[in-house]
Parts: C-alpha cells; structure tokens; sequence
C-alpha cells in the first residue's frame, strides 16, 4: 500500500447499518476535514487529469463537486457540474440511467462542453457505475471527447468497471482505493 492510500484510507470512516441495515457506508467528510489529506487527495486527482490530457473536469452531483471542483481548479482547467434534472436553468442535455429500483437523469449545460474538450469525470466513489456511465454518455452527446474517469474509491464487489468499460471505449478508469 503507497503512502497516499495509508492516508486516504485512515481518514475514511466506516459507518455500520447506514443508510440501511447491513451496509457499511464509507464516509469521506473526515478525509474533506484534514487539510492534508484533502489536498493530497486533489492533488492526486489531478495528475490523473494532466496524465489523461484532460481539458476540462466534469464533477457528478453532489459529493463529485466537492471534488471535482478542486481537483479543475489545480489542474488548471474548467470544471462543468453534472446535475440532476431539474437543477441546471437554461439549455440542458438530458440522460437517464437506470437505478436498481427505477431511473433518474442527470443534466449538463449543452454550451459547456464543445468539440476539442477532452473531459475527465471525478466522483467519489464508483459503485454500479450507473451515473459515471450516463456522464459519458452526456459528454459525447455535446460533442466532447472522453479523457477518463478518476473516483477517490472503487466499490469492486459492486462491479462498476465491468459496467463502464464498454462506456469508456479505451479511456482509463483511476480508483485511489479499491474496497
């Protein structure tokens, strides 16, 4: 285990039954809450987005802003939020994925993303891979390119990779910690 993920991990607190019983929900506001973890954590998200040649950032709601827009902002690039439908005022492209129980839709704001804009997407954790795979989708619906995706933490028993790979078409998918 590297040094970054010994830190990242003893910051990440294990919350039993939450939000249901028999989950272990994995909380990241003790990470957000120490400076240094926070910033290597960006800073760590951001060598992704220089080493994928990423020209702009797309964070998914909510917890992917927390990240995403620091991550754009020492990386020197825009940062674009993905939201769900309904949130964004003006023009919208629109996605729906499905859920377990249902569907929901994210949006972007069609002028946000033009035609050389390589984007890589940050979020926190990559579980089912649902809303990471809409986001792709969305990116390439406004014309953009794909530059990857990078999570603070890869859920692997839910298999979100095996679900995105086809999605990403080549791009890498980073996870800092797999659990």
């Amino acid at each position: 285990m590297t040094d970054i993920e010994e830190l990242l991990l003893s910051r990440i607190r294990d919350v039993a039954d939450y939000p249901e019983p028999g989950v272990m929900f994995k909380d990241i506001t003790p990470l957000l809450a120490d400076p240094a973890a926070f910033t290597a954590l960006t800073g760590a998200l951001a060598d992704v987005a220089a080493r994928t040649g990423a020209t702009k950032v797309v964070g998914l709601e909510a917890r992917g802003f927390i990240l995403g827009a620091p991550v754009a902002l020492r990386a020197g690039l825009g940062f674009i939020p993905v939201r769900k439908a309904g949130k964004l005022p003006g023009a919208t492209l629109r996605q729906a994925y499905d859920l377990e129980y249902g569907t929901a839709e994210i949006e972007v704001h069609a002028e946000d993303l033009t035609d050389g804009d390589r984007v890589l997407v940050v979020d926190d954790v990559l579980a089912t891979g649902g809303t990471a795979e809409a986001s792709l989708e969305l990116i390439r619906r406004a014309g953009a390119g794909v530059a990857g995706v990078a999570v603070l933490m890869e859920l692997a028993f839910l298999n979100g990779r095996v679900r995105l790979e086809p999605a990403l078409a080549g791009a890498p998918l980073e996870a800092l910690l797999t659990v």
